[in-house]
């Protein structure tokens, strides 16, 4: 994956609270942002429509702009959108398809991004990368990180609840996604940056070890900081390196060969699992299994509709999905039996020793 945009490795304000919409047209006022109020709010379907409404009034020169799905296409039309007049800044108000379009279009057009999340299926709320899709393949594209990151509780609590537990496996697949890079650097020498690795650690230690769920208010506080502290770790290395291994590929690969099987952070935390049996790895197995479990996550392939030999398939192809990453999968370059046959022992240990 090529080098991130790293022009701006920490926002100017991060805001995650019940009511913090309401602070969006005194973020927009830092002369930093925005010096005369002329920004393009990008909305989706949904509660991002709502949120729009609620600070339309506040926003003297904003225009709305409605996207649909989180294509390539989309955002290229978003961009051209962008060229119609001149913009201080770009306002992404919703999930992760609509943010990573809204990011990538701002990019493009070189305008700072604030960030609205309305939900928090996964990190991309604040990181360097817009996931799109094109051609039927989701990419992954550099972009910058937003100037400013507001998640609040009350949208947050009003959407979908899978969506917003979905969040919690791709901060879970961070711990196997920094096993990786270690590997990496052990085989191979690649850089490894500790401050970076500490970010996308300590956001996954605090979620697999907090004791609440998405009905409280301590726990998914927690889990915004997480997915935000996981953007900023891949700001600071410059690559998606801290928060993206095998458990990504894997991820990756079973949305190019099964569209439409579940959502990023489900079969981030599931490939993280899976990846975490491969190293041996009792204790992180053990931890991140019960953790998945409590939250209602999958943790089989049976869990989101995959037979084990389609599962089979995506872990063959996933290395191709990301050819300059060394993880796990590259590393044992297991052939078709053997993955069956780690397959069949993983489902075993989830059976007998984990419940």
């Amino acid at each position: 994956m090529p080098l991130l945009a790293r022009s701006v490795l920490t926002p100017l304000h991060i805001d995650v609270r019940r009511g913090a919409v309401a602070d969006l047209a005194a973020i927009l006022a830092d002369g930093r942002i925005s010096s005369g109020g002329d920004v393009a709010v990008v909305v989706g379907p949904g509660q991002g429509e709502k949120v729009a409404d609620l600070v339309r009034p506040s926003l003297r020169a904003a225009d709305v702009f409605t996207v649909a799905g989180g294509s390539l296409d989309a955002a290229d039309d978003l961009g051209g959108k962008l060229r119609a007049r001149s913009y201080d800044a770009v306002v992404g108000i919703g999930g992760g398809k609509t943010i990573d379009v809204a990011k990538y279009a701002a990019t493009r057009r070189g305008l700072p991004m604030v960030s609205l999340a309305t939900s928090l299926a996964n990190d991309g709320i604040a990181s360097p990368v817009a996931s799109l899709v094109t051609d039927g393949i989701k990419g992954s594209y550099g972009v910058h990180i937003p100037i400013a990151v507001i998640v609040d509780l009350d949208f947050v609590e009003s959407g979908p609840d899978r969506h917003n537990r979905a969040g919690i496996g791709d901060v879970i697949s961070n711990i196997s996604a920094l096993a990786d890079w270690e590997l990496a650097r052990k085989v191979r020498g690649e850089s490894f940056d500790g401050l970076a690795a500490s970010l996308s650690r300590a956001g996954a230690e605090a979620v697999l070890n907090h004791p609440g769920d998405m009905s409280d208010d301590a726990f998914v506080i927690v889990l915004a900081e997480a997915l935000i502290s996981s953007g900023l770790a891949m700001a600071i290395e410059g690559t998606s390196r801290p928060a993206s291994g095998g458990c990504h590929e894997i991820m990756h690969a079973v949305d190019a060969l099964y569209p439409g099987t579940a959502s990023h952070g489900e079969l981030a935390g599931l490939g993280a699992l899976f990846c975490t049996f491969l190293r041996g790895d009792e204790r992180r197995l053990t931890e991140m299994s019960a953790c998945l479990a409590r939250h209602g996550l999958p943790r089989l392939p049976a869990d989101v509709g995959l037979s084990d030999e389609q599962f089979v398939e995506a872990v063959q192809f996933a290395p191709a999905t990301r050819p300059d990453r060394y993880t796990i999968l590259e590393h044992l370059a297991m052939s078709p039996t053997e993955t069956r046959e780690r397959l069949a022992d993983y489902a075993g240990a989830l059976r007998d020793h984990l419940g």
